[in-house]
Protein backbone atom coordinates (compact mmCIF):
# COMPACT_ATOMS: atom_id res chain seq x y z
CA UNK A 1 0.00 0.00 0.00
CA UNK A 2 1.28 3.46 -0.89
CA UNK A 3 2.36 5.48 2.14
CA UNK A 4 1.70 9.22 2.51
CA UNK A 5 3.04 11.42 5.31
CA UNK A 6 1.28 14.74 5.95
CA UNK A 7 2.53 17.38 8.39
CA UNK A 8 0.07 19.75 10.05
CA UNK A 9 -2.50 16.99 9.68
CA UNK A 10 -4.58 17.56 12.81
CA UNK A 11 -6.81 20.25 11.31
CA UNK A 12 -7.63 22.39 8.29
CA UNK A 13 -6.19 21.54 4.90
CA UNK A 14 -3.76 19.00 6.34
CA UNK A 15 -6.60 17.04 7.93
CA UNK A 16 -8.60 17.06 4.70
CA UNK A 17 -5.58 15.87 2.73
CA UNK A 18 -5.14 13.01 5.21
CA UNK A 19 -8.83 12.09 4.99
CA UNK A 20 -8.97 12.10 1.21
CA UNK A 21 -5.72 10.21 0.80
CA UNK A 22 -6.99 7.52 3.18
CA UNK A 23 -10.25 7.29 1.25
CA UNK A 24 -8.22 6.87 -1.94
CA UNK A 25 -6.43 3.85 -0.49
CA UNK A 26 -3.25 5.38 0.86
CA UNK A 27 -1.74 4.42 4.19
CA UNK A 28 -1.57 7.79 5.91
CA UNK A 29 0.72 8.94 8.71
CA UNK A 30 -0.35 12.30 10.13
CA UNK A 31 2.31 14.48 11.77
CA UNK A 32 1.29 17.12 14.31
CA UNK A 33 2.15 18.74 17.61
CA UNK A 34 -1.21 17.79 19.15
CA UNK A 35 -3.48 15.11 17.72
CA UNK A 36 -7.22 15.42 17.17
CA UNK A 37 -10.06 12.93 17.19
CA UNK A 38 -10.65 13.70 13.51
CA UNK A 39 -7.06 12.85 12.61
CA UNK A 40 -7.10 9.64 14.64
CA UNK A 41 -10.21 8.60 12.72
CA UNK A 42 -8.66 9.44 9.35
CA UNK A 43 -5.03 8.31 9.58
CA UNK A 44 -3.49 4.89 9.95
CA UNK A 45 -0.84 6.35 12.24
CA UNK A 46 -0.50 9.64 14.13
CA UNK A 47 2.99 10.96 14.82
CA UNK A 48 2.08 13.53 17.45
CA UNK A 49 4.21 15.60 19.77
CA UNK A 50 6.29 16.65 16.74
CA UNK A 51 7.01 20.36 16.26
CA UNK A 52 8.64 21.10 12.89
CA UNK A 53 10.70 23.85 14.54
CA UNK A 54 12.05 21.72 17.41
CA UNK A 55 15.71 20.87 17.88
CA UNK A 56 14.99 17.12 17.98
CA UNK A 57 12.87 17.07 14.81
CA UNK A 58 15.17 14.79 12.81
CA UNK A 59 15.42 12.19 15.56
CA UNK A 60 11.67 12.25 16.26
CA UNK A 61 10.74 11.80 12.60
CA UNK A 62 13.28 9.07 11.95
CA UNK A 63 12.12 7.12 14.99
CA UNK A 64 8.48 7.48 13.89
CA UNK A 65 9.15 6.53 10.27
CA UNK A 66 11.55 3.69 10.90
CA UNK A 67 12.44 2.03 7.62
CA UNK A 68 9.02 2.50 6.02
CA UNK A 69 9.01 3.79 2.46
CA UNK A 70 7.22 7.07 1.82
CA UNK A 71 5.75 7.57 -1.63
CA UNK A 72 4.24 10.98 -0.86
CA UNK A 73 5.46 13.58 1.64
CA UNK A 74 3.26 16.66 2.05
CA UNK A 75 4.55 19.57 4.14
CA UNK A 76 1.40 21.37 5.27
CA UNK A 77 2.31 22.65 8.75
CA UNK A 78 2.41 26.44 8.88
CA UNK A 79 1.52 29.55 10.84
CA UNK A 80 0.28 33.01 9.89
CA UNK A 81 0.73 36.21 11.87
CA UNK A 82 -0.19 39.68 10.71
CA UNK A 83 2.64 42.18 11.12
CA UNK A 84 2.48 45.69 9.72
CA UNK A 85 5.29 48.20 9.50
CA UNK A 86 3.82 49.98 12.52
CA UNK A 87 3.65 46.74 14.51
CA UNK A 88 6.83 44.91 13.52
CA UNK A 89 7.32 42.01 15.92
CA UNK A 90 10.65 40.48 14.95
CA UNK A 91 10.17 37.49 17.25
CA UNK A 92 6.94 36.63 15.42
CA UNK A 93 8.66 37.00 12.05
CA UNK A 94 11.48 34.71 13.19
CA UNK A 95 8.96 32.13 14.42
CA UNK A 96 7.26 32.09 11.01
CA UNK A 97 10.62 31.46 9.34
CA UNK A 98 11.27 28.57 11.72
CA UNK A 99 7.92 26.91 10.97
CA UNK A 100 7.10 27.95 7.40
CA UNK A 101 10.57 28.00 5.80
CA UNK A 102 13.00 25.85 7.77
CA UNK A 103 10.34 23.40 8.96
CA UNK A 104 9.53 21.88 5.54
CA UNK A 105 13.21 21.76 4.59
CA UNK A 106 14.13 20.03 7.86
CA UNK A 107 11.23 17.55 7.55
CA UNK A 108 12.39 16.72 4.03
CA UNK A 109 15.99 16.19 5.14
CA UNK A 110 14.90 13.99 8.04
CA UNK A 111 12.69 11.75 5.90
CA UNK A 112 14.86 11.72 2.78
CA UNK A 113 16.14 8.18 3.52
CA UNK A 114 12.52 6.97 3.35
CA UNK A 115 11.71 8.55 0.00
CA UNK A 116 12.10 6.16 -2.91
CA UNK A 117 12.52 6.47 -6.65
CA UNK A 118 9.27 7.91 -7.97
CA UNK A 119 8.21 9.47 -4.65
CA UNK A 120 6.61 12.91 -4.64
CA UNK A 121 7.55 15.76 -2.31
CA UNK A 122 5.13 18.65 -1.81
CA UNK A 123 5.01 21.89 0.14
CA UNK A 124 1.71 23.70 0.70
CA UNK A 125 2.86 27.28 0.34
CA UNK A 126 1.09 30.54 -0.54
CA UNK A 127 0.95 33.00 -3.39
CA UNK A 128 1.67 35.56 -0.67
CA UNK A 129 5.26 34.39 -1.12
CA UNK A 130 5.22 35.69 -4.69
CA UNK A 131 7.20 38.90 -5.14
CA UNK A 132 5.57 39.66 -8.49
CA UNK A 133 2.08 39.11 -7.06
CA UNK A 134 2.49 41.32 -3.96
CA UNK A 135 -0.07 44.09 -4.46
CA UNK A 136 -0.97 44.91 -0.85
CA UNK A 137 2.16 44.77 1.34
CA UNK A 138 2.27 44.06 5.11
CA UNK A 139 2.31 40.56 6.67
CA UNK A 140 6.09 40.61 6.51
CA UNK A 141 6.84 37.37 8.30
CA UNK A 142 4.34 35.28 6.35
CA UNK A 143 5.25 36.72 2.96
CA UNK A 144 8.99 36.46 3.56
CA UNK A 145 8.80 32.93 5.01
CA UNK A 146 6.72 31.68 2.09
CA UNK A 147 9.07 33.25 -0.46
CA UNK A 148 11.93 31.49 1.32
CA UNK A 149 10.26 28.07 1.29
CA UNK A 150 9.41 28.51 -2.39
CA UNK A 151 13.12 28.99 -3.09
CA UNK A 152 14.05 25.99 -0.95
CA UNK A 153 11.71 23.68 -2.81
CA UNK A 154 12.75 25.03 -6.19
CA UNK A 155 16.28 23.98 -5.20
CA UNK A 156 15.03 20.60 -4.00
CA UNK A 157 13.47 20.02 -7.41
CA UNK A 158 16.97 20.25 -8.92
CA UNK A 159 18.71 18.30 -6.17
CA UNK A 160 16.24 15.40 -6.17
CA UNK A 161 15.78 15.06 -9.94
CA UNK A 162 18.52 12.41 -10.19
CA UNK A 163 16.58 10.33 -7.64
CA UNK A 164 13.43 10.77 -9.77
CA UNK A 165 11.60 12.54 -6.95
CA UNK A 166 9.20 15.21 -8.24
CA UNK A 167 8.67 18.34 -6.15
CA UNK A 168 5.39 20.28 -5.99
CA UNK A 169 5.16 23.89 -4.77
CA UNK A 170 1.42 24.36 -4.34
CA UNK A 171 -0.82 27.25 -3.29
CA UNK A 172 -4.19 26.03 -1.94
CA UNK A 173 -6.11 29.21 -2.70
CA UNK A 174 -7.96 31.35 -0.16
CA UNK A 175 -9.39 28.62 2.07
CA UNK A 176 -11.89 28.86 4.92
CA UNK A 177 -9.88 27.57 7.88
CA UNK A 178 -8.94 28.65 11.37
CA UNK A 179 -5.84 30.33 9.92
CA UNK A 180 -8.00 32.65 7.80
CA UNK A 181 -10.61 33.21 10.49
CA UNK A 182 -13.17 31.25 8.46
CA UNK A 183 -12.83 33.57 5.48
CA UNK A 184 -12.07 32.32 2.00
CA UNK A 185 -13.28 31.35 -1.45
CA UNK A 186 -13.70 27.63 -0.78
CA UNK A 187 -13.70 25.06 1.99
CA UNK A 188 -10.79 22.93 3.12
CA UNK A 189 -12.21 19.75 1.58
CA UNK A 190 -12.58 21.46 -1.81
CA UNK A 191 -9.04 22.85 -1.65
CA UNK A 192 -7.64 19.47 -0.62
CA UNK A 193 -9.36 17.73 -3.52
CA UNK A 194 -7.90 20.24 -5.97
CA UNK A 195 -4.44 19.94 -4.42
CA UNK A 196 -4.57 16.17 -4.77
CA UNK A 197 -5.45 16.57 -8.44
CA UNK A 198 -2.32 18.68 -8.90
CA UNK A 199 -0.27 16.13 -6.95
CA UNK A 200 -1.62 13.39 -9.19
CA UNK A 201 -0.43 15.34 -12.24
CA UNK A 202 2.98 16.10 -10.74
CA UNK A 203 5.93 14.51 -12.53
CA UNK A 204 9.58 15.25 -13.21
CA UNK A 205 8.67 17.46 -16.16
CA UNK A 206 6.58 19.75 -13.93
CA UNK A 207 8.78 19.45 -10.84
CA UNK A 208 9.66 22.74 -9.17
CA UNK A 209 6.81 24.81 -10.59
CA UNK A 210 4.78 27.19 -8.41
CA UNK A 211 1.17 26.21 -9.02
CA UNK A 212 -2.28 27.20 -7.72
CA UNK A 213 -4.57 24.37 -6.68
CA UNK A 214 -6.76 25.30 -9.67
CA UNK A 215 -3.87 24.49 -12.02
CA UNK A 216 -2.77 28.06 -12.74
CA UNK A 217 1.01 28.54 -12.81
CA UNK A 218 1.92 31.38 -10.44
CA UNK A 219 4.61 34.04 -10.81
CA UNK A 220 7.62 34.05 -8.54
Amino acid sequence: MRHAVVTGANRGIGLELARQLATDGWRVSGVCRTSSAELRDAADAVWDGIDVSSADLREALRVAAGEASIELLINCAGILQRETLDDLNVANIRRQFEVNSLGPLRVTEALLPNLVQGSKLVVITSRMGSIADNSSGARYGYRMSKAAVNMAFASLAHDLAAREIAVGILHPGFVRTGMTGGNGNWNADEAAAALLERIGELDLASSGRFVHANGEQLPW
